[in-house]
């Protein structure tokens, strides 16, 4: 038994269209096979996911000319 993810899309009229391409090592002809629906997807597919909202902090205890170079903050030892 093998298992495929394929794309279905029911249409109005309630007909189900599926495209799915199969490894060439299976032969052609008449297969037993299961189609499960996953009902959370929505229509959609792929909706966008509203924008993150961050907060912002200003940092005003930093000279303007600060760096932080690895060679500025480890010793020789990386420590």
């Amino acid at each position: 038994m093998r298992t495929f993810e394929i794309k279905a899309t029911v249409a109005p009229d309630g007909e189900l269209r599926v495209v799915a391409r199969v490894p060439p090592d299976i032969p052609p002809g008449d297969h037993r096979a299961v189609l499960v629906l996953d009902e959370t997807v929505g229509t959609s597919g792929n909706a966008p996911k509203p924008p993150l909202r961050l907060k912002v902090f200003d940092w005003l205890g930093w000279p303007a000319n600060s760096t932080f170079r690895r060679e500025e903050i480890y010793d020789d030892n990386g420590r």
